[in-house]
């Protein structure tokens, strides 16, 4: 079994999503992050970064239960103990890493950013704004270029590095990003969606999301602030 410790986020969809895709059971455990849930005790064992999401896995190696954090550390691991959507061949291997990687450092930071300066920081600031837009739509390129070569980005098979891509580009686009011009990136967005394991993770907690703006208190609680009060 393993436990699901998470939050409807990008970074939690893809879990989500692998585990829809491989069948393995799961229990989900929400870690409403705009309440300040990552701050306590017994999360803070499992995920010290105070991010979500992480899994407990109760049948680990050697039988023995382990923790895993770190959303694209638990997609290899989830791959590994599955045997699915991560190759064993070692170049087909180091193809997936090398996107997953691009996610970890390109994708999830430099939108992540952009959302925050124009949805969350308390003022505009338009150099923020258009750094950050900018990268995102030349990621954007980097991944339509990749994708008018290869069905998915390391190459003929759906992987984990797909699953860690999608939930951010999906946000992207619910955002007005502009997807509309990149044909390769949404053929392969369309072909994701269409997956009903890719349709039942993207709805899991979708329920408890926020709803409106947030306000100052929420601001430092899920920015930061609050953290060090809570120590």
């Amino acid at each position: 079994m393993i436990e699901l410790y998470t939050w409807p986020t990008p970074n939690g969809q893809k879990v989500h999503i692998m585990l829809e895709e491989t069948g393995l059971p799961y229990t989900v455990h929400p870690i409403n992050i705009g309440t300040g849930e990552q701050f306590q005790a017994d999360f803070l064992k499992i995920s010290p970064n105070n991010k979500m999401p992480a899994i407990v896995d109760t049948d680990g190696p050697e039988g023995q239960p382990i923790s895993i954090f770190e959303s694209g550390a638990i997609l290899m691991y989830l791959g590994e103990k599955t045997g699915q959507f991560y190759p064993q061949a070692p170049r087909a291997r180091w193809t997936v890493n090398q996107w997953l990687m691009f996610q970890m450092a390109s994708v999830g930071p430099m939108f992540g950013q952009r959302g925050h300066f124009r949805n969350y920081a308390p003022e505009t600031i338009p150099y923020a704004v258009d750094r950050y837009s900018n990268e995102a739509r030349r990621i954007c390129g980097v991944m339509d270029r990749r994708l008018g070569e290869t069905a998915y980005l390391a190459g003929a098979d759906y992987t984990i590095a797909d699953m860690a891509c999608y939930p951010w580009l999906a946000s992207y686009k619910a955002g007005e990003g502009a997807v509309a011009e990149f044909a390769n990136l949404g053929r392969w967005m369309d072909a994701i969606a269409a997956r009903p394991a890719t349709e039942r993770g993207m709805k899991i907690l979708t329920d408890r999301r926020r709803q409106g703006p947030i306000d100052e208190k929420q601001r430092a609680i899920l920015f930061g602030q609050e953290q060090y009060a809570r120590r």
